[in-house]
């Protein structure tokens, strides 16, 4: 409803205006012969429109409204405000995860996977979590060293404590005992070593006997997160250096913004983050800036930094395209209230006058602004036109100043 009474306003002020110029202009005499319309405007009426051709400006420079359509249209007059106005500089980037939310899955020895698990990509696994076996007669050797050279070292070791006793009462040789010392520390140490290599492998030595010899061993997850790029199949033979799959831990995505040159002079760890994922829709995330990176890229003449994610997070996927704003704290700007300005197409501006309560009729400039961040009802503006002295902005109103502008170039045209 307040629309349609400010659009009744606009086009009584606009058929009013048209009316008395029709009648003030088009008195006998004044120039305006309307039978000889075409020579009369290039010779007697200075409206100039080949010399003026395009030039919208002029009839807006003269813009004039009278103390009654003031009244009217409930006009208001103010001045610039220094407040803190909470600034923000836009940038783009990417979900991303450091190095240490990735993990690749690999082969911890050369064999053939069997009993592949119905992973597919995009799904959760746990740490631990079997994936797989991987089989190869090796296994079955590694196990039979280890259960040979532990067999030998305990027989070594009696052999050992006999020649200490025999040394100790006088009745044996020192270099038995010697001999029985080394072969013991050269069997400890392949026993150790066949251990550690069972170990590696995931196969448990404390209840290793000739009856739980095994020739496979398990695949598992290396740590929690969601599974990508997946290279493994039944039958496959893998070595360690191939990567089967890799895990990416939602745990540690984070914010990989690119700000420009010009803004990171004003980037500081803390600062809050507002963020969007137009793939997802126009939910509103928040984040907070955690590192400023130390690289210039030259090439797009950029900046990364990282932010923490807070608050609900979206749908986990990776490299997900970002649209966000870094907002700046405590930046005192010069402000309006947002319904002084007017955007037409490219450009914003706001209108200046005399606030002259005696003055009949009060004559407007336009003034080009750029605008900035808007909280709270205000926006900072930065001004490119200078305003004449003397004069008051339009804080309220704006809008039908605007509107009779456009309607003065009407009445021109007619």
């Amino acid at each position: 409803m307040k629309n349609i009474k400010y659009i009744t306003i606009v086009i009584a002020l606009a058929v009013t205006t048209i009316i008395t110029s029709c009648n003030d202009k088009h008195k006998e005499g004044d120039g305006h012969n309307h039978g000889n319309t075409t020579e009369n405007h290039m010779e007697d009426d200075g409206h100039g429109y080949e010399e003026n051709a395009g030039n919208g400006e002029q009839h807006e420079e003269g813009l004039h409204l009278t103390k009654a359509q003031i009244e009217t249209i409930g006009l208001q007059f103010g001045s610039l405000s220094s407040i803190k106005v909470n600034n923000f500089i836009k940038t783009t980037g990417v979900l991303g995860v450091p190095p240490n939310g990735y993990a690749s899955v690999s082969a911890k020895s050369e064999g053939i996977i069997v009993e592949t698990k119905k992973f597919v990509e995009g799904n959760f696994v746990k740490k631990g979590e079997l994936i797989a076996y991987i089989e190869n007669p090796n296994f079955i050797v590694k196990q039979q060293e280890y259960l040979e050279s532990r067999a030998q070292l305990n027989l070594k070791k009696l052999d050992l404590s006999r020649q200490q006793s025999l040394v100790n009462a006088n009745a044996g040789v020192s270099k038995s005992l010697q001999n029985a010392e080394a072969e013991v520390a050269v069997l400890e140490a392949k026993t150790v070593g066949l251990s550690k290599q069972l170990a590696y492998l995931g196969i448990p030595i404390n209840n290793l006997t000739p009856n739980t010899i095994t020739k496979r061993i398990a695949l598992t997850a290396p740590m929690s997160g969601y599974i990508e790029n997946m290279n493994i199949h039944n039958g496959l033979y893998t070595q360690p250096t191939e990567s089967l799959m890799e895990i990416v831990s939602s745990d540690h995505l984070h914010l990989e913004l690119d700000v420009f040159e010009k803004d990171i002079a004003n980037i500081k760890i803390g600062q809050k983050i507002s963020y969007t994922l137009p793939a997802l829709g126009t939910t509103i995330y928040s984040g907070e800036i955690s590192e400023i990176g130390k690289t210039f890229k030259s090439k797009s003449k950029t900046v990364r930094v990282h932010g923490h994610l807070d608050g609900q997070k979206p749908l986990f996927i990776k490299d997900l395209f970002i649209n966000a704003k870094i907002w700046l704290n405590d930046e005192t700007s010069l402000a309006l209230p947002e319904e002084a300005l007017i955007k037409d197409g490219n450009n914003t501006f706001i209108y200046a006058g005399e606030n002259q309560k005696n003055k009949d009729e009060i004559q407007f400039q336009k003034i080009r602004v750029i605008p900035g961040a808007t909280n709270n009802g205000f926006t900072a503006i930065k001004i490119i036109d200078k305003i004449s002295e003397g004069l008051q902005i339009v804080t309220k109103g704006a809008y039908y100043v605007y509107a009779q502008s456009k309607a003065g170039v009407l009445e021109h045209e007619h």
